[in-house]
């Protein structure tokens, strides 16, 4: 999976980010993380190599939006 998805942050007039980001991305963790264990736990029908790469994928993309948060709150983002 090496598609790119671009994240647009979503600020009011001042600037102010409207979406709480720190639960976004905890967000994707978790969903990631709870199919990880679901594999690891047996669960019948899920492949574990898609597992993997999808809680990966969802941790990079939780990692993007911090990052991007960080840039905007110090002043780098748009």
């Amino acid at each position: 999976m090496n598609r790119e998805v671009t994240l647009p942050l979503i600020v009011d007039d001042r600037g102010t980010l409207q979406v709480a980001a720190a639960d976004v991305s905890k967000l994707l963790r978790t969903v990631g993380g709870r199919w990880v264990r679901l594999v690891e736990g047996g669960e019948s029908g899920l492949d574990e190599d898609t597992v993997a790469e999808l809680a990966i994928e969802l941790a990079k993309l939780a990692d993007r939006i911090d990052v991007a948060c960080i840039a905007h709150s110090s002043g780098g983002g748009t």
